[in-house]
């Protein structure tokens, strides 16, 4: 025990340079999620809010209730279904800008640094007014190119698989920036000494980059992997502004799902538990991340 206070005491400095944000961590991440594990027992709404004693506990209840929905299975599908197809487009596109910027040394290449940074912070309600006078049906812009090149109008929100396509090509465009400024760190990060001992070895600029430059890259590769996954899984901000879920809940997810029931239902302890299992499959996805990672290293 004496052991141990003396090694407390030593170590106090750098407690206290660490004690503000695991503070922070504390009251705004572990906090919020036993409440909402709590509250997701229980069947609080608006009346519970103004008098704690309508509260009841109702147990599984609110589980067993959202594994027989209907609308968050659809919810769980489309999830799914922007994870699949948008998470490898926004590793594959930020990874293809950055290496093309970085082998650039003019000023232009600096230009377009910024231009591909933009979108992602950018506000949304803004990126949604554009977008939607892109997507319009009757005036949007991609339709006016396509009735040049004698092709039918494509109805870009009003139908459910293709409004879901048409908001992973808003997503990903909105995503790119961030991505491509992480790989572009990574990739002035790797030593000249590998290129000039491929470029005596002989090897040419795709086996340079398939060979040096992508495994140099894994480290990076994988944050970005990680991030974006968690990031596409809470899916939330485009069809919300876009879409509101529709048509015919067609591009709802499933964080779209917990906000409605939590804010336009006051069915908060039903969104608790929808927000619960969202956090489960979020820390399934990123363990079997960490798994896959860990296996590579070791191979």
């Amino acid at each position: 025990m004496r052991n141990i206070l003396r090694n407390a005491f030593q170590a106090r400095h750098g407690l206290m340079f660490i004690a503000p944000a695991v503070l922070i961590l504390i009251v705004f991440s572990i906090v919020p999620i036993l409440i909402a594990f709590f509250i997701s027992f229980t069947d609080l709404n608006l009346k519970g809010l103004a008098d704690w004693s309508n509260i009841s506990f109702i147990g599984f209840e609110n589980y067993v209730d959202l594994f027989s929905d209907d609308l968050f299975h659809k919810s769980v599908f489309n999830t799914i279904f922007y994870v699949l197809i948008g998470v490898p487009l926004v590793i594959v596109f930020s990874l293809g800008i950055a290496l093309l910027l970085n082998y650039g040394t003019s000023k232009l290449f600096t230009f377009f640094r910024a231009v591909y940074y933009m979108p992602s912070i950018t506000n949304i309600i803004a990126i949604a007014v554009v977008w939607g006078y892109l997507y319009n049906t009757e005036y949007g812009l991609f339709n006016y190119i396509l009735s040049l090149l004698s092709v039918d109008s494509i109805p870009w929100l009003t139908e459910p698989t293709i409004a879901k396509l048409s908001l992973i090509i808003l997503a990903v465009w909105k995503g790119i920036g961030i991505n491509m400024i992480i790989f572009l760190a990574a990739l002035q990060g790797i030593p000249k000494s590998y290129y000039e001992a491929a470029q005596i070895d002989g090897a040419n600029r795709i086996q340079v980059l398939f060979n040096v430059t992508i495994p140099l890259l894994r480290y990076a590769t994988f944050f970005v992997t990680v991030t974006t996954l968690i990031g596409w899984m809470q899916f939330f901000e485009e069809p919300f502004v876009m879409t509101d879920g529709g048509p015919l809940d067609g591009t709802i997810s499933m964080a779209l799902f917990i906000y409605k029931n939590g804010f336009q239902f006051s069915e908060f302890g039903y969104a608790a538990a929808g927000s619960f299992v969202l956090f489960i499959f979020i820390i399934i996805v990123t363990l079997v991340q960490f798994k896959l990672r860990k296996s590579d290293t070791e191979y």
